[in-house]
């Protein structure tokens, strides 16, 4: 009889602990950074299914089925890289557009907290429907677009100059009718002394109400960088490659070490600078002055592809901890690469942590000590932090842990 008793309420307590453990996981402790809702302490974060479902002080663990232990750690949405080449593919000879320098997203993109990335014209209005079906649809990683004005996309070469192959009105039409995936339209390597391209791919993005992203210079003799910025583009269209030094174009910082006067009005019209670190277009002599007189970048990229991944650039989190030591804030940094590019892609749902948005988490680990960093010339800079990503979330579910910090330990 005792027996049956004691198994009774040993079943009601189990019962209510059960009903207890309302959230499936809890991140305990991390120090969250979530500019959109300006959290910048610590604070516990509590996810169901696929979505946030509290932020509070403090959560208690009997609420959790799994706790995550971030105590040290920053906590932040899940990056966004906004300037990525994924249309990778056999094709010989066509660059990034379903060729081999482009690279699938989900093997770059967990082990650097990104859970989002913005392929920056791959593809363009004739093979988008295959870079939907080949990248987008087999991508854990949220896969979105600007969609390049040439119709063959990043083709490389020649393709790239057809000024013939640039049409405003069916780039506007591919994207309007695959909204949920394409944010923006983007120009890159015309090499022609000619505005033409950057009319058509603005007229596009009048078109198709979305921001255009130019990838600029090339020209012999150069077009006026000014008249790029504060007549051609719109507020809101993004100029990459920001601290650039490349053959055809103006770089931002003269010989003299001193930006440009027209790059802050640029900026404060509204023009986003985003540095699309890449294989050729960062260098040190550039970024540094830059920085120091106060030109800060809007938003913090890659240009992802195999040159770039082996090179200078490496990763976001490489890219990120550049800026860390350059004297941009951990705050700065985490806003440049969630909630800044959220806005400038018109994605209010992505970069934050607000109850019900999917929970896309990214936890960094700060590391202290020596590195050293390089530009795309090989020159170095020296640092004493580092970002590293020990755990991300898409979508609720674990797709990278550096350390087990989700994980159970074997032996219990």
């Amino acid at each position: 009889m005792k027996k049956s008793i004691l198994l009774y309420f040993s079943l009601i307590m189990m019962s209510f602990q059960i009903m207890a453990q309302s959230y499936d996981m809890v991140i305990k402790g991390g120090h969250l950074i979530d500019p959109i809702n300006k959290i910048d302490q610590i604070m516990d974060v509590a996810i169901s299914g696929n979505k946030i479902a509290a932020v509070k002080k403090r959560i208690p663990i009997e609420q959790a089925k799994k706790v995550v232990n971030a105590s040290g750690l920053i906590v932040s949405p899940g990056l966004i890289d906004m300037h990525t080449h994924n249309f990778f593919g056999t094709v010989p000879n066509r660059y990034l557009a379903n060729s081999f320098s482009a690279v699938p997203p989900d093997g770059f993109t967990f082990r650097t907290g990104v859970t989002t990335v913005v392929d920056a014209g791959s593809p363009g209005w004739r093979n988008f429907e295959l870079y939907k079906s080949q990248v987008i649809d087999q991508s854990k990683t949220r896969v979105l677009c600007f969609l390049n004005i040439v119709g063959a996309g990043m083709s490389g070469s020649h393709r790239e100059q057809h000024i013939d192959d640039m049409n405003p009105e069916m780039a506007a039409i591919v994207t309007k009718q695959n909204k949920n995936y394409i944010v923006g339209i983007k120009l890159a390597h015309f090499m022609g002394f000619d505005w033409t391209p950057t009319e058509l791919a603005v007229e596009a993005g009048k078109l198709s109400s979305t921001p255009v992203m130019i990838d600029f210079g090339g020209s012999n003799p150069e077009l006026p960088l000014d008249k790029l910025f504060l007549e051609k583009l719109r507020p809101g269209d993004i100029f990459t490659h920001a601290y650039a030094h490349v053959n055809g174009r103006t770089p931002i910082v003269d010989d003299s070490g001193k930006v440009r006067d027209y790059v802050f009005k640029a900026q404060k019209r509204g023009i986003v600078f985003d540095v699309g670190h890449g294989g050729g277009s960062f260098l040190f002599e550039q970024a540094i002055p830059a920085i120091r007189q106060g030109l800060k970048p809007d938003v913090i990229s890659t240009d992802l592809h195999t040159g770039s991944m082996n090179g200078g650039m490496k990763s976001l989190n490489n890219v990120m901890s550049k800026f860390l030591n350059m004297g941009l804030t951990v705050q700065e940094v985490v806003a440049a690469t969630t909630s800044r590019p959220a806005k400038y892609i018109q994605r209010k749902d992505l970069g934050h942590l607000s109850v019900g948005a999917e929970a896309d988490v990214a936890i960094h680990n700060l590391r202290k000590g020596n590195f050293g960093f390089i530009d795309v010339r090989g020159k170095r800079m020296k640092g004493n932090q580092k970002l590293e990503c020990e755990l991300t979330l898409r979508a609720g579910k674990v797709v990278y842990d550096l350390n087990g910090l989700a994980g159970q330990d074997w032996d219990k």
